[in-house]
């Protein structure tokens, strides 16, 4: 049975249509497609380029998981039992990828990225209708354009930088909040600034590793994070849906098309791939295809379950 609804980070009472996604029943296969999901949104919370954030929104997770973070005794139990399948994905994701990028990430860096950028074009359909069911106005458009040309530019300027900072537990609490602000702010890729301070393969290691004095300030930093601004994203969408969701529609146009010059088809790539160049660029746009096709592949798998899929586009804002 639904419990009374309590007011929101915004003082209104949330409408009942924005918790229909908890009242669906649940099933082995939704629950599969949402660990799915958090598999997904883990690899891309430390996957250079790309953004958990983004794929939080692509999934239709990102606006229930900020208004339960905005509000938590609303319906407490109800979210935690929809988000415990995102968030073990979300653990897996993150730590089988640091495996794979203290394993191998070195010598086909461009091949993992090129694949998951493709894996964002092939969702970047879905993104886009939702950014206009409001409509399109000249200023969400503006917003937009704002927005990928300075996401670009900074991720442009930010790739040619060659910083260094020695690691400590302040240091891990800071790359922590950045990757929760990846949680809050969709679109900004946390890795690709870790990568710029010298600290990406040292937390990939740390967290293959079960290194406490790495995940656990890295935890605690992201957590806090979240918390802190999580109520200023509730109220942004609730008040701003149209520019917001464009503005996180630039983001990613910005950092998909920055990810190339950036991290992909850089001298070090090629050189750590040992491949020439022409396979080098063969090898990256056969994996931006299956990028592609991989996502395709997984929304047919998350229509079967049109039910969960209807009821949060009914919740939104």
């Amino acid at each position: 049975m639904s419990q009374t609804p309590s007011p929101d980070a915004t003082g209104a009472t949330p409408s009942p249509s924005q918790d229909a996604y908890l009242d669906v029943p649940e099933s082995a296969g939704a629950w599969i497609v949402r660990l799915l999901k958090g598999i997904a949104i883990g690899i891309g919370f430390i996957l250079p380029g790309l953004s958990g954030g983004v794929l939080a929104v692509i999934f239709k997770v990102y606006d229930p998981m900020i208004r339960f973070l905005a509000n938590l005794r609303h319906r407490f139990w109800a979210n935690v039992r929809y988000f415990i399948p995102i968030g073990i994905g979300g653990v897996i994701g993150v730590v089988l990828f640091s495996i794979v990028v203290a394993a191998a990430f070195g010598r086909y860096e461009a091949a993992f990225v090129t694949l998951f950028i493709g894996f964002v074009i092939g969702t970047f359909p879905s993104l886009w209708r939702q950014a206009g069911k409001q409509g399109r106005s000249t200023k969400d458009w503006i917003i937009l354009a704002v927005a990928a040309v300075a996401i670009f530019a900074i991720m442009l300027v930010g790739g040619q930088s060659d910083l260094s900072v020695t690691p400590n537990i302040g240091v891990w609490l800071g790359s922590g909040a950045l990757i929760g602000l990846g949680v809050i702010v969709p679109g900004m890729s946390p890795s690709n600034f870790l990568i710029y301070f010298g600290l990406y393969d040292k937390m990939a290691a740390g967290i293959k590793d079960f290194d406490p004095g790495v995940f656990l300030p890295l935890f605690v930093g992201l957590v806090l994070c979240v918390l802190l601004f999580a109520k200023g994203a509730d109220w942004a969408f609730a008040h701003h849906y149209s520019a917001m969701y464009h503005f996180i529609l630039g983001m990613v146009v910005g950092s998909s098309l920055a990810i190339f010059p950036t991290v992909v088809f850089t001298q070090a790539a090629i050189d750590k791939s040992g491949l020439s160049l022409p396979v080098f660029l063969l090898s990256c746009a056969v994996m931006l295809a299956l990028g592609v096709l991989a996502s395709w592949a997984f929304s047919k798998v998350e229509d079967r379950y049109s039910g969960e899929r209807e009821a949060i586009d009914a919740g939104g804002r």
